[in-house]
């Protein structure tokens, strides 16, 4: 013991340090989750209100985003976007959704749905080409949009003049039983009068 007393002992307090270290890491990122979420459902709250200032609102899911953990950041950005194209602000809405598409910390999926947003928001005034760039990774069968990527693709298809290429998308479309049903039934729709 009087030989080994000393590094057991130096053992031990290393292991508890560490473990006390974790147990208080664990707690902050807990109390920091904790007030993100109270702060994000607050202003939700405050966004649902009839009358609410949208612009206001938008503004103040943004200045969440500062602080918080990656998810609440993310979903602020998000939310902050989709008010923002509420309010007719686009070019607010699209830098913050390519400022979520283009964040390597975000989640894929939230990534691909800023593009497939950014993508929605812009049919009115971006290229057909920068369009379809932007989709070309969200069509793949194994993508979680792929089906809404579609029908945006035969969208902008149909806005570059290439009738024929738009309907036979939304006819492959309209018979793909993974889609959503009231995406087929739209792709359907359209393709129809591409016939007419």
């Amino acid at each position: 013991w009087a030989r080994f007393a000393t590094p057991i002992l130096a053992a031990l307090v290393l292991v508890l340090a560490g473990v006390g270290g974790w147990q208080g890491w664990q707690w902050y990122q807990h109390r920091q989750q904790t007030a993100a979420a109270m702060a994000f459902m607050a202003v939700h709250r405050a966004a649902e209100v009839e009358g609410a200032d949208l612009s206001a609102m938008a503004a103040r899911f943004e200045g969440l985003t500062a602080d918080a953990p990656e998810g609440y950041r993310i979903l602020g950005l998000l939310r902050a976007a989709a008010l923002k194209a509420e309010t007719a602000d686009r070019d607010g809405a699209l830098a913050l959704y390519d400022r979520v598409a283009n964040d390597t910390a975000a989640d894929p999926i939230y990534r691909d749905l800023a593009s497939l947003m950014w993508v929605l928001r812009s049919m009115d005034t971006a290229e057909p080409a920068v369009l379809t760039a932007r989709l070309a990774p969200l069509v793949r069968p194994d993508a979680p949009f792929s089906a809404s990527a579609r029908e945006l693709a035969a969208l902008v298809q149909i806005k570059a003049g290439q009738r024929d290429e738009a309907r036979r998308a939304l006819e492959a479309l309209a018979g793909d039983v993974a889609a959503p049903p009231p995406l087929r039934g739209r792709a359907g729709r359209v393709a129809a009068e591409l016939n007419s």
